[in-house]
Order: structure tokens, then sequence, then C-alpha cells
């Protein structure tokens, strides 16, 4: 979010800014703004959600994946002819991968040649068409292609535009994210239960379809918020002075990134899976019937998600309750070494639920136990990573390296389509054991860049 750092633009003064409370105490267009990244984020957590289940339960099967235009070229050139779960793990790492790689060329596309708002709204009309085109098994891949571009215009124009709706000395900025960060929550939250619920429940095309006219609904809401949110600067504008020249230490801090990178990478991988062969083992194995009904495996979505904004909060007040009482707290390297220790936790958690399963299926204790213990340590990762990266960053490259940070989930989600192959053919332990494997390599790469190369890459301080 470094890049809603930028000044406000001259059509959108600081004054007007400063004078505007109508929502919340906040400018307008922070509501509609809001709104519309919920809209996006619902449509996009609701393809997340179904995508595995959809191809492992109905697309990928004989006498139905032969429609699917391109996919006989992919299992031969790309998937080494896969079939079923682990071609469905392969498709899915790739997409969510791919989905982390296109922001950055939306940005580079946004500031050298369309602009925010055009990208943007390029973005979700484009979106909107891949989820539609779910509807046609023959046009899988082209949705998918259409999601993945969707998604790389619009994620980080949007963003960008909170920043803008405050002058450079407002306050309200910081809890202006907060807020925005809140419309995300409950979207994701929401998602699984909506178009979880239609797409296996009813049929997978009605939840496909509700992710898309949401998104649409968001699209509509952009548009008629134009006259409170602030307009796009001239390409051309950018002066001498804007450009920032590289300074002492720089090259230190940006060694340090790059190391950093793939041990994120590494520790994320569990959380990631969650989306992928965690959601075929839970259809197939979890005990989701209560009171004779059969609950939809993507609800499970929804605990984590709710366990996982709940856990940000009070990990956020724990550490403040600390901080306050103790007058110090774990840097942002201690609390990521720390959260690596919950998501090594959270993976044995599922290595405990797959040893004890016995001939029935698997309670929820286990799982639910994962979750929440593994939300823990995703909200002593997730938000200090970006906070040390960007503090981290060289002022000449200060939004590059948000870029290069999001880099590690692209790593992430292609090893976690990669190990979804794995599901079907190795024992259930070892394959959760694996994943604890995965945390302790983040565990060690943090500790050990803590212990020997923080002085020696970060020493050098950043010039404010």
């Amino acid at each position: 979010m470094t890049a809603a750092e930028a000044t406000p633009q001259l059509d959108f003064p600081e004054e007007a800014a400063r004078d505007d409370r109508a929502f919340l105490g906040h400018p307008k267009g922070l509501g509609y703004l809001g709104v519309v990244e919920g809209c996006e984020r619902f449509s996009y957590y609701s393809m997340q959600t179904l995508l595995t289940l959809y191809m492992v339960k109905y697309l990928l099967v004989p006498g139905r994946q032969e429609s699917v235009i391109g996919l006989e070229w992919l299992k031969t050139h790309l998937f080494s002819g896969l079939e079923g779960q682990p071609l469905a793990s392969e498709i899915f790492g790739t997409y969510t991968a791919l989905v982390y790689l296109t922001p950055i060329l939306g940005g580079l596309l946004a500031d050298l040649l369309l602009g925010r708002r055009a990208a943007l709204i390029a973005g979700a009309v484009i979106m909107s068409l891949g989820h539609f085109l779910m509807a046609f098994e023959g046009a899988f891949l082209l949705a998918l292609l259409s999601l993945v571009i969707g998604v790389g215009l619009f994620k980080g124009n949007i963003a960008s535009q909170v920043g803008e709706l405050y002058g450079a000395n407002d306050i309200r900025r910081a809890m202006a994210f907060q807020i925005f960060y809140i419309f995300i929550n409950v979207s994701v939250i929401a998602a699984p239960l909506i178009s979880g619920t239609l797409g296996e429940k009813i049929g997978w095309h009605w939840g496909f379809g509700a992710a898309g006219v949401v998104m649409v609904i968001g699209l509509l809401i952009y548009l008629a918020a134009r006259p409170w949110l602030p307009a796009d600067k001239p390409r051309t504008a950018r002066s001498d002075q804007a450009r920032v020249k590289f300074e002492p230490g720089d090259g230190a801090r940006l060694a340090a990134v790059l190391v950093l990178v793939p041990i994120l990478g590494f520790s994320l991988l569990t959380n990631q899976q969650i989306f992928n062969a965690y959601l075929v083992w839970a259809d197939q194995q979890f005990q989701l019937t209560f009171m004779g009904t059969a609950l939809p495996t993507s609800w499970m979505i929804t605990l984590d998600a709710t366990l996982s904004f709940s856990m940000l909060v009070a990990v956020a007040a724990f550490w403040a309750f600390v901080g306050k009482r103790t007058g110090k707290e774990p840097d942002e390297l201690g609390k990521m070494i720390l959260g690596c220790v919950f998501i090594l936790g959270g993976a044995l958690c599922l290595y405990m639920a797959a040893l004890t399963q016995g001939t029935g299926k698997i309670g929820l204790f286990w799982p639910v136990m994962f979750h929440l213990v593994n939300s823990i340590g995703f909200s002593h990762l997730l938000p200090v990573s970006l906070a040390l990266f960007t503090r981290l960053a060289p002022r000449a490259l200060n939004a590059s390296i948000v870029g290069i940070y999001y880099l590690a989930f692209f790593g992430a989600n292609l090893a976690v389509g990669k190990i979804g192959t794995l599901f079907e053919t190795m024992p259930t332990t070892q394959f959760w054991l694996l994943h604890a494997g995965t945390a302790m390599v983040g565990l060690v790469g943090f500790g050990l860049f803590k212990l020997l190369l923080a002085k020696r890459l970060m020493g050098a301080p950043k010039h404010a």
C-alpha cells in the first residue's frame, strides 16, 4: 500500500479533503472505494473458494474435461499429463500465482499508458467477463485468463486512490486504510457463505454467476462515485524533483529484501494450501454434517476468514498492551519468527487430524485448532512482513519493493500447486508433515537472518 503515500492531486486539494467528513468522519469517496473493493474481493474469493472443488468434483472428469478448450495442450506441454486432483492443484497454483504477478504489470500500464481510473475500469470489466465465462465449460481457461488480467489491472489501482483522498499531513489517512481493510474482510467472510453455498448446493455456475453480478455492481458504484474520487494525474507531469536517487546503504537494504523473499515464500505455503488440497481433503474426510444437514465445504473458508480477522485484531491489541506495560515488544523479525512457530503448530494440527482419523470421518476439533493457530501465526507474519519490507525499501524503489514483496506469494502459490499434486499419492500424515517442514524452513531462515545478517544488511539507517 505504499503507493497510497502519493500526494493529493491538484484537482482534489488538501483543503477539500480536510473538509469532507461525510463518511464516518472521512471523505465520502472512502465509503465508495471501500464498497467497490469489497465487491471485487467478494468476487475474487468466491472464485478462490469454489475453483478447486469445481475442478475436482465436476469439470476435470472423463466425458467433461474434453470440452475445455486448450486443456489437452496444457496437460501435454506444462502439466506432464496430470489428471484429476493433481491437475486441478497445478491449475489452481498457476492461477493464484499469476494473480500476485500481474498487479505489477497493471500498475505499470496505469502509470505509463492507461491512467489509474481507466485501468481499474478495464480490470473490473474483464473480471466480470471472466466470472460469466465460467458458465461455459469450454471457456474455462479463457475465464481464468480473464480473471488474472482483470485482477492485475484492478488490484493496485484502487488502494492508491484511498491515500489520495487525504492531504499530505492528514492524520486520518492511517485509519482510512483500516476502514478499507474492514470492507475487504467482510467480503472474504461473506463470499464462501453466499457463492460457496450457491455453488455447492444449487449449481457451480450459480456461485460463479453471483461473483460476476457482485463485480458488475462494484463497477457501477465506482462509475457513479466519480465526483467524490481523485482524478488521474497527468502522466507527463513528472518533475526532476520527484526523482529520488539511490542513497548510501540502499544496496544493503535491497539485498536484505531479496534474501527475505524466498524465506517468506516458504512460511506462506501452509496458509496458501487452504484453498487447494486442504479443501479437497475437507470435502472428502471432514465430518461436516450438522443436525442431519451436510454443510458446504466452502464454509471452512468462512471460518478461516473470521478467525484471521479476529486474530489480526487480537494480536495487534495484545502487542499494544505488552508494549504499554513493558515498554518493549519484539521487532518485525521477532514477530515473524513467532508467526512461523504458530504456522508450524497449525500444520501439526492437520497432522494430528490425519493421524487420529481412524475409520470414520474427521471431527472438527483439530481442523478448527488449525485455523485458530494458523491465523495467529499469519497475523504475526502478513502485516508485519509488509511493514518490514516497506521499512527496508530504498526510497528510490519504494513502490517497486511492494511488487517484489508479492513475489513471495507468487512463488508460494506455484509451490502450493506442485505440492498439491502429491495429495493423492502421499499418505496424508506425511503430506501435512511436509507443510510443517516448510514452516520450519521459514522459522530457521528468519532466525538465521536475524542472527547473522540483520545488522549487516539492515544496519544502515533509512533516511526519512
